[in-house]
C-alpha cells in the first residue's frame, strides 16, 4: 500500500535529500517504497537551533534525511544525546525512547518524540508575563563530504 502525502500550494517538501517545492495547486504524491521525508513544517533549519532539544532534533534530520553522512552525524548525536540528559534529567525516559529509535534506524519517529520536548513558544497574547533568561545560542553545522580535487604535486 502506497504511503500519499497531500500538499498544500507553496509547501515544500525534502525526499531523499532533494528539495521540492508545490506550485499553486495542491499536490497529492505517492510514494510506492521506501522514501526519506519530511515536509517544510517538519524541518528545522540549522539557524533556529537555539535549544539543546533543537539540537538535538537537527542532528536527528541530518542522519535520516542524508544517510551518506550518518556514520559522523550519529558520534555527533551520541554527544549531543548526553548534554540533553545532563541539561533535562527528569525526561530520561524520553531520551531513552529516541535512542533505541535511533539505534534501530526509526528515525522519523525520534524526530516526531524529540520535537514533544521543544520549550513552549511564548505567545504574544498569552503567558504569565515573566520573561525568561534568554539561553546562549546552539552551533550546529552540517558536514558534508566534498570530492578531492587533483592537487598539483
Amino acid at each position: 500500500m502506497p504511503l500519499k502525502l497531500v500538499l498544500r500550494p507553496g509547501e515544500k517538501l525534502i525526499v531523499n535529500g532533494a528539495v521540492l517545492g508545490v506550485g499553486d495547486h495542491p499536490v497529492s504524491l505517492f510514494f510506492y517504497n521506501k522514501v526519506n521525508f519530511l515536509r517544510g513544517r517538519e524541518i528545522l533549519k540549522e539557524e533556529n537551533c537555539d535549544t539543546i532539544e533543537k539540537k538535538l532534533y537537527f542532528i536527528i534530520q541530518l542522519i535520516y534525511i542524508f544517510p551518506e553522512d550518518a556514520e559522523l552525524n550519529l558520534i555527533k548525536f551520541g554527544i549531543i544525546l548526553e548534554e540533553a540528559r545532563l541539561s533535562q534529567p527528569s525526561e530520561n525516559s524520553i531520551f531513552d525512547e529516541i535512542q533505541a529509535l535511533v539505534q534501530t534506524g526509526n528515525y522519523y519517529r525520534a524526530l516526531k518524540i524529540c520535537r514533544k520536548l521543544f520549550p513552549a513558544e511564548s505567545s504574544a497574547s498569552g503567558g504569565d508575563g515573566a520573561e525568561k533568561p534568554a539561553k546562549a545560542p546552539v552551533v550546529v553545522t552540517k558536514v558534508r563530504r566534498r570530492p578531492l580535487l587533483n592537487q598539483p604535486e
